[in-house]
């Protein structure tokens, strides 16, 4: 069994920037070594060139002597990775799909925020083609398993990032999650992944999944290294035509001399493991070991209307949504599409605009359903992922067993909802196991709160 191997904490980082242990040349030529070292996980699917790199350092020096310092950009020399649907100006961008490549005449909203703040992007990270899978293997540019060997899957769509943190790459990468593509690679490599409230983080230069839907995510070793990111990523952006009002993080309900969250928890008997008996045990403990660490007062929830708001994602409006975007492409370069990907997405044809009208009427009773749930807890903990899945699972059922590794995940954006995934140890025969923290819109920071708690800082 392998395991993660974390990159350096952003505060370690800035520590030895400040004292000249290293420098963000040196950072950056350690980075671009080590996407060589493993570039047989396929995390990448473009490398910074050796000028791009020097031009970010003398963008670096500007940025430094304009705010007065290294100390005041977050994310001084701070290697980072984007994911490939994320528009990173001098990247072609080309959401695992070489016929769509093309040249962004400009950065993300989000990138553009990361690089003020000090970051160098390395490279853009391989994803699941189109951002439409949860596995991991769905990319002409190679995929490769977890970090935790065995032949599991990486999982996706931002596989690609997971492994650059997980393999210590990057300390942090930019990933996206519309259906749990954020969360579940997070989960399957053994970091955090960290999916915000919908509209906090501009999605402008993001290609669009399901664009009512999608959100940009962070992935980080730490969930301090991830909230430094987030902090940078969150605010307004008046191009933003999604962005949320006030586009801010809320103060956390818990850290005002903190008190003891409330934790939503579903009975054993309603959550599902898919046969999974390891996966059952190693998560039972988990969430034990987790209430016990908070002091947490536990409050019994019907996970139903959760899981039933999941169940839509796949049965209307959202598919058609993906077709609506991408369908004149496809139509065009139908050969060049992943058929698993081309399937999925073609079969958005066969809903009409009544058919929308109905998913979006019933995700709206569900959403009251859910509504009152958090008046009486300040988060749900359920598992990230159900099991694992192998490549050799995947080929035989892609359908089946991409819905098995969404089940936990699927219902988060559609219910507007906030989400942090956080490693739980492994299971008895060494695979990971993954707590998720859920909570209403604007609860990121409370979230975090309990998080940070219940992982050791790294």
């Amino acid at each position: 069994m392998t395991s993660p191997e974390p990159g350096t904490a952003l505060s370690r980082l800035r520590s030895a920037y400040a004292q000249a242990k290293t420098t963000p040349a040196a950072e950056a030529e350690r980075s671009l070594a080590a996407i060589e070292a493993t570039s047989r996980n396929h995390a990448f699917i473009t490398v910074a060139t050796p000028e791009q790199v020097e031009r970010s350092l003398e963008n670096l020096d500007k940025l430094a002597t304009r705010a007065g310092g290294p100390q005041s950009l977050p994310l001084y020399g701070v290697p980072m990775a984007v994911k490939d649907n994320i528009d990173v100006q001098g990247f072609p961008t080309t959401n695992a799909c070489p016929a769509f490549a093309y040249e962004p005449e400009e950065s993300a909203h989000a990138v553009e925020q990361i690089v003020e703040a000090g970051a160098i992007v390395m490279g853009k990270t391989n994803l699941d083609q189109f951002a439409t899978g949860l596995v991991g293997v769905r990319s002409p540019y190679g995929f490769s398993e977890s970090v935790y060997g065995q032949g599991i899957v990486s999982g996706g769509s931002s596989s690609g990032s997971a492994l650059a943190v997980a393999t210590g790459v990057v300390p942090v990468a930019l990933a996206t999650d519309t259906a749990g593509s954020g969360r579940v690679p997070a989960a399957l490599n053994g970091i955090v992944g960290i999916k915000p409230t919908l509209g906090l983080v501009s999605t402008r230069g993001l290609l669009p999944a399901c664009r009512s839907i999608d959100g940009i995510t962070v992935m980080s070793t730490s969930v301090e290294d991830g909230l430094t990111v987030l902090r940078t990523i969150v605010g307004p952006d008046p191009r933003n035509p999604w962005g949320r009002t006030p586009a801010q993080l809320a103060p956390s309900q818990l850290d005002a001399g903190w008190r003891a969250p409330r934790i939503g928890l579903p009975a054993e008997s309603a959550l599902e493991f898919f046969g999974d008996d390891a996966m059952r045990a190693a998560h039972l403990a988990a969430r034990g070991s987790a209430v016990e660490t908070l002091s947490a007062t536990t409050v019994p929830v019907d996970l139903e209307p959760f899981l039933e708001a999941g169940a839509l994602l796949y049965a209307g409006a959202w598919v058609a949504e993906r077709l609506a975007d991408m369908g004149e492409f496809f139509a065009a370069h139908a050969d060049e599409v992943h058929p698993v990907v081309r399937e999925i997405i073609e079969g958005g044809a066969q809903y009409s605009a009544a058919d929308g009208f109905r998913t979006q009427h019933k995700l709206r009773s569900l959403r009251h359903a859910v509504r009152p749930v958090w008046d009486d807890v300040d988060a749900l903990l359920i598992p990230t992922i159900g099991t694992t899945v192998t490549m050799d699972e995947i080929a035989a059922e892609p359908f089946a067993k991409n819905a098995t590794l969404g089940h936990y995940t699927h219902f988060g954006n559609l219910l507007d909802l906030a989400a942090i995934a956080i490693p739980a140890g492994t299971t008895s025969d060494g695979r990971p196991c993954s707590l998720m923290l859920v909570g209403p819109p604007y609860s990121d920071l409370t979230l975090a709160s309990i998080a940070a708690r219940l992982m050791p800082a790294n």
